[in-house]
């Protein structure tokens, strides 16, 4: 998929994508306490400067921005990073938003003290090049010590079963109620698939239909790990759902100190 496409998909995706879960605010603030919590484990108490590097309509920058992290959020899309700065000027937060690519990010070497990637962003990147290229400039941006999170579909179990879809996710919404579901169909190899994302809505019982498309690539554990640690990173380490309470694994390594 080419950065046309995600951003495409995710430009169309903004007006709605709060219709993913059963209740947005809720989530917003229990995965900023999760992600809070382990950005405090990993380099101590204290506001950190926090780059969310594929923030779409600021899940997680809004939760973190919330306790008292000082977040900069960027998007592909940049109808979504629009959303998440309205969203955040909503709820009285300090969050700079910007388009831009996680490929080649617009901040000088050494900026920030963290740097999260969320919500299986990093599977969009569907070559080796691609995903080098933004582990690359995610540690270019980070300080010396500085924190790599990103968390992902647990695709070591996923790829034992190659499911077809996703249970459906209901919502009720101000004019009635909102239905969305995904249909998955995997690429010969085994690894990469085309996603269609059905969103259906009613308005006064009258019931309407979109449909958004991208492709992942699905990365095993293993495989990211090597990724972060060819790109320079050190100590990878997984945390997983059952210890976090966060809906996803997430890795996280560090930017070697200077010597």
């Amino acid at each position: 998929m080419t950065g046309e496409s995600v951003r495409g998909f995710y430009d169309q995706l903004a007006e709605s994508y709060h219709l993913l879960y059963r209740d947005w605010s809720a989530a917003i603030v229990r995965q900023g306490d999760v992600l809070y919590g382990l950005i405090q484990q990993e380099i101590g108490d204290g506001s950190a400067t926090i780059l969310d590097a594929a923030c779409g309509i600021g899940t997680q920058s809004l939760g973190l921005a919330a306790h008292g992290h000082r977040v900069v959020a960027v998007d592909l899309s940049p109808v979504a990073a629009t959303r998440a700065a309205g969203e955040a000027a909503v709820r009285g937060l300090a969050l700079p938003t910007a388009a831009a690519d996680m490929r080649a990010l617009p901040f000088r070497a050494d900026s920030f003290d963290a740097v999260v990637c969320a919500d299986n962003a990093l599977p969009h990147l569907l070559t080796p090049a691609d995903l080098r290229a933004a582990l690359g400039e995610m540690r270019r941006i980070l300080r010396p010590g500085g924190l790599l999170m990103a968390t992902t579909r647990d695709y070591d179990a996923l790829l034992e079963t190659h499911p077809q879809s996703t249970a459906p996710q209901a919502t009720t919404t101000s004019h009635g109620r909102a239905i969305s579901f995904q249909l998955w169909n995997w690429h010969n190899d085994g690894e990469h698939y085309d996603l269609e994302l059905f969103q259906l809505t009613s308005h006064h019982d009258v019931w309407s239909t979109h449909i958004g498309r991208a492709t992942y690539w699905a990365l095993t554990r293993q495989q990211l790990t090597d990724f972060a640690r060819t790109a320079g990173f050190e100590r990878p380490v997984w945390h997983f759902p059952e210890q976090t309470g966060f809906f996803q694994p997430a890795l996280t390594a560090r930017n070697p100190m200077s010597p």
